[in-house]
């Protein structure tokens, strides 16, 4: 069945074609959970909670744009509501930013080892390090989305790579002493 069709019928509430949905994208927007997410559990339950969006708000999917944009976007919106709720994002000060850029060099690690310790962020900082460097979004995108300062962004996301940074080194030092 073409996409298309697919949409078709999930507009319709047809539960085959929502299954199949579902079983399409699961997997892709699963990885995009964990992004976001501070454990496998916690993942599962922004997958769940952003189907049910999905489901919900498909007849809202004008055919405008990429189908799977619009679902990831809806995703990303899921777990970015959870935090919000939970009123982890604290505000700083603009003022507070260092403009000091860490260049982390992605290829001195595994990608499962990058993947933990960026899932050990605290919340505030993974989300920046995530929609700015994973998904690309602007500062002021960011801003918006999390409702705080474009300094604020930019603050978490020198924090984050610091940290990154740091446990990387950490990791490399521990790695250099067993040899």
């Amino acid at each position: 069945m073409s996409l298309e069709l697919l949409i078709i019928k999930c507009k319709k509430n047809n539960r085959k074609a929502q299954g199949e949905l579902y079983s399409l994208y699961a997997k892709k927007l699963f990885t995009l959970c964990l992004k976001y997410s501070k454990s496998y559990a916690e993942s599962e339950d922004n997958l769940q909670d952003a189907f049910v969006t999905i489901l919900s708000k498909i007849k809202q999917y004008n055919g405008k744009g990429s189908f799977e944009g619009w679902m990831k976007r809806i995703v990303i919106n899921t777990a970015l509501q959870r935090y919000r709720k939970a009123s982890v994002l604290d505000v700083i000060k603009d003022d507070d930013f260092l403009e000091e850029v860490v260049e982390i060099e992605a290829d001195q690690v595994s990608l499962e080892f990058l993947l933990s310790i960026i899932q050990e962020l605290p919340d505030k900082y993974r989300l920046a390090f995530n929609l700015y460097v994973l998904d690309g979004f602007s500062h002021k995108e960011i801003a918006e989305m999390l409702n705080i300062s474009v300094g604020t962004s930019k603050s978490n996301l020198s924090r984050a790579r610091n940290i990154l940074k740091d446990k990387i080194e950490e990791n490399e030092f521990k790695n250099t002493k067993t040899l």
